[in-house]
Order: C-alpha cells, then structure tokens, then sequence
C-alpha cells in the first residue's frame, strides 16, 4: 500500500483519538446546550466504540480476512446507526448523513481492496491501492470533522435534496 505500516498504525491511533474528541465534544454540546439531539451524540458514540475496538482488537482477527472483517466492522456500525435513528424522532443532523456515507464508501473499499488481493491475488502496487490509502483515511476525517462541525461543508446533504427533488420530478411527470 502506499501508506507504510508504522504510518499506518499512527493514523489509525489518530482517527480513534478524533472519534473519542468527536464524542466528548458532543456529550458536552448535549449537557450545555438546550438544543439536544439524541442521534448526533449516539452516533458519535457508536463511531468511537466501533473504531476503538476495532484498532484495540486488531491483532485478534489479522488474517487474510481483515479487510473483509473491517468491512463487516463498518456495515455493522452502519446498522446500529440507522437502526438508532430509525427509533429516535429527533432531526438527522447533518453529520448521520456524512456518517452513513463515509462508512459506506470505506465498506466499498474495503471489499475492493480484500478481491483484488485475495480473490484475484493481485501482487504489484495498482491505482486501486493509492485510492484505498487515501480514501479511506479522508472518510474518515471527513467523518471525524462532521461529528464535530455538524455542518454540510462538503455540500454532501444539498446533494441529496437535489436529487432526491429530481428523482421525484422524474416520477411525477414520466415522459411518454
């Protein structure tokens, strides 16, 4: 990959330490502001407990499965999210929607990375590994700084009302 392992391991200790700062933040928002929002603080939560024990936990399952298992990791981290919001009638702030995504796009490369590897034992360097290097730790920054900001400054949520509206345009007024 074109991040080496040492580096590798700093960044993750680094992204668990934003996720934890990421959810103090939000139990301090939660208790020192009347405007509570139930979903942003377990989904903070939940992002720092899954990064934790997954970085804590590493060892135990570093097989030639972990990307696969990470890709698990993430899909049940997304699900717990979802599953949360489902039940909870507060607003979806701005940062589920980026939450949801970022785990989402490390899922894809995820599963990506572990084919070209281990299903079609891919040996030499390719693009598809840079794009796996750096994708994934700007998701997961980009996470980190939307637990905390709780603001659309990627433009991801204008996004999705833009083509939601267009996808029900299309449905309302089909063309013949």
């Amino acid at each position: 990959m074109f991040l080496t392992d040492h580096f590798g391991l700093s960044l993750g200790a680094l992204v668990v330490w934003g996720f934890m700062m990421a959810f103090f933040f939000n139990i301090f928002l939660y208790t020192a502001t009347p405007k509570k929002n139930l979903i942003l603080l377990f989904s903070s939560f939940i992002m720092f407990i899954s990064y934790f024990s997954s970085d804590s936990f590493f060892s135990w399952f570093s097989t030639t499965e972990t990307y696969l298992h990470w890709a698990v990791w993430d899909l049940v981290t997304l699900s717990l999210i979802l599953l949360f919001a489902k039940f909870i009638k507060d607003q979806k702030p701005t940062a589920f929607y980026y939450v949801c995504t970022g785990l989402l796009v490390n899922t894809v490369l995820f599963l990506a990375i572990y084919y070209d590897i281990y299903v079609k034992y891919t040996k030499e360097p390719w693009i598809l590994w840079d794009i796996y290097s750096f994708g994934v730790n700007i998701a997961d920054f980009v996470m980190i700084v939307a637990l905390i900001v709780d603001r659309d400054f990627l433009g991801l949520v204008k996004l999705k009302a833009c083509l939601s509206s267009l996808l029900k345009h299309k449905v309302a007024h089909p063309q013949a």
